[in-house]
């Protein structure tokens, strides 16, 4: 049994599960570090070695207690690992929580290409814990909660109006739980991302390039729910340009970003002026 954290997750969050991990029998700790810039093909290079060197077999199971870039990561270094070994997902972060350790996506990056490299695997459980989130900086919530306003954008008009003028520090385990359930409803008509998977998509296509550019050029890139928001703003523009969302949704998609995400004004003055 192994348990892939990086410095933030060992500090943190190792402590909460650290009681259940001994009952369970002797485990490994491999630790890796945090941020995005290092969910690539050199660091799952590291996490395999260390696997092999702790003696892992096919009988092993990886436990990847961390955010979006240690379930990712972990996810595929499982995946692939003797052609694939049993994983768990405990996710601490809100975005991880709603949506990065939910469907059986793994990946890593490549050139800032993001998740270019991965597989479609899903973890033997997911366990999702609120107590982890106490652990964040707002910056961090506000992120995962441009997912939460996505889902409801894209799946259920009703929980958007509900969410939407919610300040982050009001999140409960009913919004994660809501959330998850929506991406679950999508993901079981749909695991493999051939139709109706696509529309968790959403801000992700411009998102990602946005990510990716960050991530290259600027020392205080942005996080990906940022990036995201950014993402829905472009694609929210194009959908009112080409396929008929009203001006009114659009404002109103603006707004809630806007006043979640401080996005910069800007950014949104150049979309609308286009």
């Amino acid at each position: 049994m192994f348990v892939l954290v990086d410095r933030n997750t060992n500090d943190n969050c190792m402590p909460v599960v650290q009681p259940i991990l001994a009952e369970l029998g002797n485990y490994d700790v491999i630790e890796v570090d945090p941020g995005e810039e290092n969910k690539n093909i050199d660091f799952c290079i590291g996490v395999w070695k260390t696997m092999l060197d702790f003696g892992a077999d096919r009988h092993s199971l990886l436990i990847n207690l961390g955010g979006g870039v240690v379930t990712d990561m972990g996810g595929f270094a499982a995946s692939t690992f003797k052609r694939g070994i049993d994983f768990i997902q405990i996710p601490t972060t809100l975005l991880s929580q709603v949506d990065a350790s939910v469907g059986g996506k793994t990946g890593i990056d490549l050139d800032n290409y993001k998740n270019i490299i991965g597989t479609f695997t899903q973890p033997q459980a997911v366990f999702i814990a609120s107590v982890f989130l106490k652990t964040l900086e707002r910056r961090q919530l506000v992120s995962g909660f441009a997912e939460v306003i996505k889902h409801g954008l894209i799946f259920d008009g009703a929980y958007y109006n509900k969410v939407k003028n919610l300040d982050v520090s009001a999140i409960t385990t009913e919004h994660v739980r809501h959330s998850v359930g929506v991406k679950n409803t999508v993901i079981t008509q749909d695991p493999t991302e051939k139709g109706l998977r696509k529309i968790l998509n959403f801000g992700h296509t411009i998102g990602h390039a946005i990510e990716g550019y960050s991530l290259l050029h600027d020392e205080h890139s942005l996080l990906h729910g940022e990036a995201i928001a950014v993402g829905m703003i472009c694609e929210g523009y194009l959908s009112h340009k080409l396929n008929g969302l009203s001006l009114e949704e659009l404002e109103d998609l603006i707004t809630t970003l806007e006043r979640i995400l401080l996005i910069i004004n800007l950014m949104i003055l150049l979309i609308m002026n286009c």
